[in-house]
């Protein structure tokens, strides 16, 4: 089967992250003996002449994949009525969220956006909470389904069910951000890690990333005068660098304002790691613990209760019952899912 990924977002030279789960998604379908090509281009006039140099050596798919409704899927929409190619639409933008919502329900380009989506076989946010905001600005599909982001395999192959008592250690929490901070809300968890310092010092917070607010967000962190040895930056590391540190760590910590799923959240729960997160992306399906978000935003200290409870008393503060099996998060698991669908469809 061949199978062409319209994106908007995907790794390159110019930034390795960009698009990495739309990556993944490809690569996970092709696991599964599909031919994928891949049109990664912001602009409809670089879609446009990508598309010609595929049919100028004769390929046409069986299946398109739109990974973002946006300007590509013009292409999708014209391969349907000239070809009766059928696409299906995977989404992951957070701009439907309420809490970052750039879309307004009533533009035109909202409207050519819900006509692509209509048309569409099949619909596949990534999380339920993002389809529900898709549905609350009035998109429709055919046949929505959720569908899972990709889980390198090494994450799995963290021993699991650590033993807290047997590491003995400084008990680690561990952050992985991009550093965007309306989005990832840093400042609000350094804040909670000033005030827990203050209480213990038997402990380090380990900040993964590097992104936009990078340098803001360390000159705040100055500006807390957080004891020595409680923060260690990493700046940006590979996937299998990210998996040594949770290797190392006791816990996990998002403190986002939003996400459409929170791919971070699926590697710690592969990992086996204890998770603390505001109520994102996948965290109700996934977390140990759940924060409220006006707690990490707002209130240092019982963010900080929160930070402890996760860390030395885990079984007594458990809110939520986590799934036990995250082999969905696997690119076997996602790859067959995506296939099937693509069959379905045909």
């Amino acid at each position: 089967m061949r199978v062409l990924f319209l994106t908007p977002w995907y790794p390159s030279e110019k930034d390795a992250m960009l698009g990495l789960f739309v990556q993944k998604h490809a690569e996970a379908v092709r696991a599964q003996g599909c031919e994928v090509r891949v049109i990664f281009s912001q602009g409809w006039l670089d879609t446009w002449r990508q598309w010609r140099t595929l049919r100028r050596e004769g390929w046409m798919p069986d299946v398109v994949q739109l990974n973002v409704i946006q300007k590509q899927g013009l292409l999708a929409l014209w391969l349907k009525h000239r070809y009766g190619v059928p696409y299906v639409i995977i989404e992951h933008f957070t701009g439907y969220l309420p809490s970052g919502n750039t879309i307004s329900s009533h533009s035109l380009h909202t409207a050519f956006m819900r006509y692509i989506c209509q048309n569409a076989e099949a619909v596949m946010p990534v999380s339920e909470d993002l389809q529900k905001a898709m549905q609350a600005l009035g998109f429709k599909a055919k046949r929505w389904k959720i569908i899972d982001n990709v889980v390198d395999d090494f994450f799995f192959d963290i021993p699991k069910h650590r033993n807290i008592e047997i590491l003995n250690h400084r008990k680690t929490l561990l952050h992985i951000s991009c550093f965007d901070e309306p989005h990832k809300n840093v400042k609000g968890l350094l804040r909670a890690a000033k005030m827990l310092s203050e209480k213990r010092q038997d402990w380090q917070l380990v900040l993964v990333g590097t992104g936009v607010d990078y340098k803001d967000v360390r000159a705040y962190a100055e500006s807390l005068s957080i004891p020595k040895g409680i923060l260690r930056w990493t700046g940006e590391l590979t996937p299998r660098e990210v998996a040594e540190e949770m290797s190392r760590a006791d816990a996990f910590v998002l403190s986002s304002r939003y996400e459409t799923y929170g791919v971070v959240l699926a590697e710690a729960a592969a990992a086996g790691l204890p998770i603390l997160s505001t109520p994102v992306g996948i965290a109700e399906e996934i977390a140990d613990l759940i924060v409220p978000q006006e707690i990490a935003q707002y209130k240092p200290g019982k963010f900080a209760e929160f930070i402890e409870a996760i860390l030395w008393s885990q079984e007594a503060v458990c809110k939520v019952s986590p799934v036990s099996d995250f082999s969905r998060f696997s690119a076997e698991a996602v790859g067959k899912q995506l296939k099937e669908i693509y069959e379905e469809v045909r």
